[in-house]
């Protein structure tokens, strides 16, 4: 059938942080934070399962942001003092505050697996673990350290995320995810590094690789560029070289921008994560609107490769809308895979 997933985040239950604010600091301490993150988890496991959704993520309700929850359980790196830099190619603002590296960046142990493991413990559905990609990881620091260029980072935290991942894989994910936003901005630094360090990052790693390539975030900044942008050919640079890769599915965003789905063609063959539904507005699809645009991509992609998805993260929703989203996605792919007889 036709199955369905999120990107990765949803929103923060106040008890945890302010609602629809990154990089929000938590609200809670010690054991309270880790109990309180522990129901956050579970309340998030249970409206997915009642949602339907066929592939279930932790809602990334431990991590502050979705690159520094990995980046603070590596050596040498500073997510408390920031540092300005042109990051995202100046696309959404000129200057942005983003860690330092202060010294050698190591990894010394597993980041994320107690988190798989508490998610395992509490769903029997496949759990996918998203991790910031190389490329978004170096385009999201600034090296103090040694001053080396973004490539040179990037297949640093290529290394260290493939042993996180590699770590991951042995602990139960189902899928490990990769974002890499920076691949609908740097294109030509795609081609001529960032598919190798994705190589390096996802090298021997048993579960199911998946890449999330996306527009960003329903945040005002990204909503104000998205608005005024007119080019959204991107994903016929990067698809081919991602079809070309050992990535077994991708992660696409479709639904704000209205992009023409036949780009997906390029990835006939390989699982597509569609993103049937927008993360820029609280307003909620229809299921006959989800269903919709399902359709359309039957045209270039096989239905069981077929995956319905959200655009990116949800983390900046409203909890309800959240809810509501994840409903009419799982109602609109059961729309189409009744049309196909598949249920």
């Amino acid at each position: 059938m036709i199955r369905t997933t999120i990107a990765g985040s949803l929103p923060k239950p106040t008890w945890l942080a302010d609602p629809g604010v990154l990089y929000a600091p938590w609200r809670l301490e010690g054991p309270r934070l880790r109990e309180g993150q522990d129901d956050a988890v579970q309340l998030w496991l249970d409206d997915q399962a009642r949602s339907g959704l066929d592939i279930v993520t932790d809602g990334e309700q431990r991590r502050r942001h979705y690159i520094w929850g990995f980046l603070q359980g590596l050596t040498g790196i500073d997510t408390q003092t920031l540092a300005p830099r042109r990051s995202r190619g100046g696309r959404y603002a000129e200057q942005t505050p983003v860690a330092r590296i202060l010294d050698e960046v190591t990894w010394t142990g597993p980041v994320l697996v107690d988190a798989l493991k508490f998610v395992k413990r509490h769903t029997d559905r496949p759990v996918k673990v998203t991790l910031p990609g190389p490329m978004t990881a170096a385009d999201s620091t600034v090296d103090m350290h040694r001053q080396r260029d973004d490539a040179d980072v990037a297949m640093i935290f290529a290394a260290a995320l493939n042993r996180e991942a590699r770590a991951l894989a042995e602990a139960g994910a189902d899928v490990i995810q990769l974002d890499e936003p920076c691949f609908n901005i740097y294109l030509d630094e795609v081609r001529d590094w960032g598919i190798a360090a994705l190589e390096r990052a996802f090298d021997g790693v048993t579960a199911t690789r998946a890449l999330h390539v996306c527009y960003g975030y329903g945040i005002e900044q990204v909503k104000a560029w998205k608005a005024n942008n007119r080019e959204w050919t991107h994903y016929l640079t990067t698809l081919p070289l991602i079809a070309a890769s050992s990535v077994q599915q991708v992660s696409i965003e479709t639904a704000a921008p209205g992009l023409d789905v036949a780009c997906i063609e390029a990835m006939r063959g390989k699982d597509v994560m569609l993103g049937v539904v927008s993360v820029s507005t609280e307003g909620v699809e229809t299921p006959e609107i989800v269903a919709s645009r399902l359709r359309r991509a039957l045209d270039y992609s096989d239905h069981h490769h077929l995956i319905g998805c959200t655009d990116c993260g949800m983390v900046p929703l409203s909890r309800d809308v959240a809810r509501a989203k994840m409903r009419a996605l799982t109602q609109g792919a059961a729309i189409v895979n009744r049309e196909l007889g598949l249920i």
